[in-house]
């Protein structure tokens, strides 16, 4: 058994769809909750994991790179020191091996010092990103 309305609608319906959107508003802040950059602002345990936790990966880079350039020095020096006639090469009247560890590792110096910075920006970039949030 329906009854009818106590009213008539003062409008027919609208044809087709409405869109409703809400006032953009900042999430309410909960008392007792804090973000990542508080924590890590007042220096508290999270803060200091956080801190750490940069840190640890600022020594990894930096070990990887100091790693890679000794290694690439060292292949330099095995080539001088196992492959005799490379020793034996003249380059403008100056010795290969000295052209080679006196010329050719400044372009070794500067990709691995280009290639920490850039490694070392984009963790600082994921620290920032975490730290302050989307």
């Amino acid at each position: 058994m329906s009854h009818p309305p106590s009213h008539p609608p003062s409008e027919p319906p609208a044809a087709g769809r409405e869109r409703v959107t809400a006032p953009r508003t900042p999430a309410p802040q909960f008392p007792g909750r804090t973000t990542v950059s508080q924590e890590v602002a007042e220096q508290s345990a999270v803060g200091e994991v956080m801190v750490r936790s940069l840190i640890r990966s600022q020594l990894r880079l930096g070990l990887v790179v100091a790693s890679g350039f000794m290694a690439a020095l060292l292949l330099c020096w095995a080539l001088v020191a196992w492959v005799p006639m490379f020793a034996g090469w003249l380059i403008l009247g100056i010795p290969a091996p000295w052209i080679l560890l006196g010329v050719g590792v400044y372009p070794l110096i500067g990709s691995c010092a280009w290639l920490y910075v850039r490694a070392a920006a984009r963790n600082e970039s994921r620290y920032r990103d975490l730290v302050d949030g989307p």
